[in-house]
C-alpha cells in the first residue's frame, strides 16, 4: 500500500515533509527491525522510549515516522532525509489504526471473539475453539500458552501480541480460511492500545479479582481496562458476561451491544446447574430458553463448568448447533498446566496455572471438595517478582489455610531476591503448617517424596510455563517435567 493512501484520516496533529510515492513494505515498533521503505512507530516504553531510536531508524530507510514527542528529533533531520514527520498525541493508538490497514483489515473478514477476564481465559478460548470446529469452522485462537492457525501451532510470548504483530496473525489466519478467531484479550493489551480498532464480534467477560496492581496501580484501574473490550463492542456485536462476578454490572455498564448472561443465578440467560465433578472431570446442567442441556467435560472443578458454559453461549448465539457445542465440550482436551492432573502411584499431583488470591483459593477448594477430608492437601508455590505484591500475604493465608501443609517456593523472582518474595508470602500465613524450601525443583521434589501415599498436592503458579526467570535470563524448568521426574527415581 502507497504511503499517502495508508496514512489517509489518521488522527495527526500534524503531518510535515513531503510523501514518497513508495509502497510501505513494514510497519515497525523496533528500531532494529526497521528496513528500507517501513513506517518507524515510536512508542514510549517502560523499559525504554523508542523517540530515541528515530535517527537509528531514519538511517535505515524508514520513509515516515510516527511520534508523540515533538521535541525529540529537529525537524531538519525529516526534511534532510525526506522522511514524513506524522506527529500524533498517542503513538499505541497510531499503531493499531495503521497496522488495521496495512493487513487490510483482517478483524473485519473473521469472526473475532475476544474474552477478557482475570481467570479462565485460555480455558475458555480452547473449549470454543473446539466446538467451532466440531460445527464445521476452521479457527484461528491467540493466547497465553500458544497461538493455533487450524492446527499449525505458532510459539506465543505475550498473552495478546503488539497490534501490528495482532494484525499480521489475523490476517495470516483469513488467508488460510479461518471463519473465526478466538482471543484471549488481556488488561495490559486494552490499555496499551493493542486490539484499539479491531472488530469484535463478541466478548466474553470471565471474571475478575485482584491482578497486575504492579502495573494498573489499583482495581479500579484494571477494570476500567478489562471494560474496554465490552465498550468497544458495536450494536452488530453481542457480549457474554459471568453474572455471579460481583463487578459484572460495573463491567458491562455503557456497552452499546446486546449482552447475555451466564451463571448460577436462577435470572441467568444460560443458567449452571447441578455442578458436579471429581478427578475424572465435570458434569452439569446448561438451562437456555427452557430447554435442558447435559455437559459433560474431562476438565476439572467448578471453575470448568462456568468456562464452559461461556463457551457453549458464545457458540449458540453464533448459531452453532446445541449438539456440536455439547460435543465441543465433551471433547476438549486436558489443557497445559490448567488444573492438569498427574498420577505418582496413588498420590495425585495437580499442575495449576493459579497465580492470583482468586485463583489459588478456587483450585484448593475444589481440591478439598474432591478429596472429602479422606486425603491430604499439600500446595507447593511461590510468588512472581516485580509484579503485584499486594497478593503475596493473601496468597500465603489462603494456602494455609485451605491445605494440610504447605511448601513455600520461588516462582519467577525476576529482579526481586526470591527469600524476599518468599518472606511476604510468610506474613501471610495464619498457622505453622509450612516450611520454605528456596529451589523449586526440590521443593517439588522434596513434597511429593515426603507426602503421604494418598496425598494430593497442588503445585501452584506457574503452570504451562517451561521456565524460571531470574535477573533477567530464563532458565528451563517446567513443574510438569519435575514432578514426572519423580516417578524416574
Amino acid at each position: 500500500m502507497e504511503l499517502n493512501n495508508l496514512i489517509n484520516n489518521i488522527n495527526a496533529i500534524q503531518v510535515t515533509g513531503e510523501f514518497q510515492r513508495k509502497n510501505v513494505e513494514a510497519i515497525v515498533y523496533d528500531s532494529k527491525k526497521v528496513e528500507k521503505d517501513s513506517i518507524f512507530i515510536a512508542i514510549k516504553g517502560y523499559k525504554t522510549d523508542g523517540h530515541k531510536y528515530i535517527l537509528e531508524a531514519i538511517n535505515k530507510g524508514a520513509i515516515a515516522v510516527v511520534l508523540e514527542d515533538d521535541k525529540s528529533v529537529p525537524d531538519e533531520l525529516f526534511d534532510r532525509n525526506n522522511v514524513l514527520k506524522i506527529l500524533v498525541e498517542n503513538s499505541r493508538i497510531t499503531l493499531a489504526e495503521l497496522s488495521k490497514r496495512f493487513w487490510n483489515s483482517p478483524s473485519e473478514k473473521l469472526k473475532l471473539i475476544g474474552i477478557t477476564g482475570t481467570n479462565g481465559k485460555t480455558t475458555t478460548s480452547y473449549f470454543l475453539k473446539k466446538i467451532l470446529e466440531i460445527g464445521g469452522y476452521k479457527v484461528g485462537l491467540t493466547g497465553t500458552i500458544a497461538n493455533y492457525i487450524g492446527d499449525k501451532k505458532i510459539d506465543s510470548t505475550l498473552t495478546t501480541p503488539e497490534s501490528n504483530d495482532l494484525n499480521k496473525l489475523l490476517n495470516e489466519m483469513y488467508l488460510q480460511s479461518c471463519g473465526y478467531a478466538v482471543m484471549e484479550v488481556s488488561s495490559h493489551s486494552l490499555e496499551l492500545e493493542r486490539t484499539n480498532s479491531l472488530n469484535f464480534a463478541a466478548g466474553i467477560f470471565t471474571n475478575i479479582s485482584s491482578d497486575h496492581l504492579d502495573f494498573h496501580k489499583n482495581f479500579n484501574n484494571y477494570l476500567s481496562a478489562k471494560r474496554k473490550l465490552f465498550l468497544s463492542l458495536t450494536q452488530s456485536a453481542f457480549g457474554v458476561y459471568n453474572s455471579d462476578d460481583k463487578h459484572c454490572l460495573d463491567l458491562i455498564k455503557n456497552s452499546n451491544a446486546p449482552l447475555y448472561s451466564y451463571g448460577q443465578a436462577s435470572n441467568a440467560d444460560f443458567n449452571i446447574s447441578n455442578i458436579n465433578y471429581d478427578l475424572n472431570g465435570t458434569e452439569f446442567v446448561i438451562r437456555y430458553k427452557d430447554n435442558f442441556y447435559n455437559a459433560s467435560t474431562s476438565l476439572i472443578g467448578e471453575f470448568n463448568a462456568y468456562n464452559a458454559c461461556a463457551a457453549f453461549a458464545v457458540s449458540i448465539l453464533f448459531g452453532i448447533n446445541k449438539e456440536a457445542a455439547l460435543r465441543g465440550i465433551k471433547n476438549t482436551e486436558q489443557i497445559s498446566g490448567r488444573f492438569e492432573k498427574i498420577n505418582i502411584g496413588d498420590k495425585t499431583v495437580i499442575i495449576d496455572y493459579s497465580h492470583t488470591a482468586d485463583s489459588l483459593g478456587k483450585a484448593l477448594q475444589a481440591i478439598k471438595r474432591i478429596s472429602k477430608g479422606k486425603h491430604p492437601i499439600y500446595t507447593v508455590f511461590g510468588c512472581g517478582g516485580n509484579r503485584d505484591k499486594s497478593k503475596r500475604s493473601e496468597m500465603g493465608k489462603i494456602a494455609t489455610e485451605l491445605s494440610d501443609k504447605v511448601v513455600i517456593t520461588s516462582d519467577n523472582p525476576r529482579d526481586e531476591e526470591p527469600m524476599e518474595i518468599i518472606k511476604e508470602i510468610e506474613s501471610g500465613a495464619i498457622n505453622g503448617n509450612y516450611k520454605i524450601i528456596e529451589d523449586r525443583k526440590k521443593a517439588i521434589l522434596n513434597t511429593i517424596e515426603n507426602s503421604e501415599e494418598d496425598a494430593v498436592i497442588l503445585i501452584a503458579g506457574k503452570g504451562h510455563e517451561e521456565y524460571q526467570e531470574i535477573k533477567g535470563k530464563r532458565f528451563h524448568l517446567s513443574d510438569k517435567e519435575i514432578a514426572q521426574s519423580f516417578l524416574k527415581v
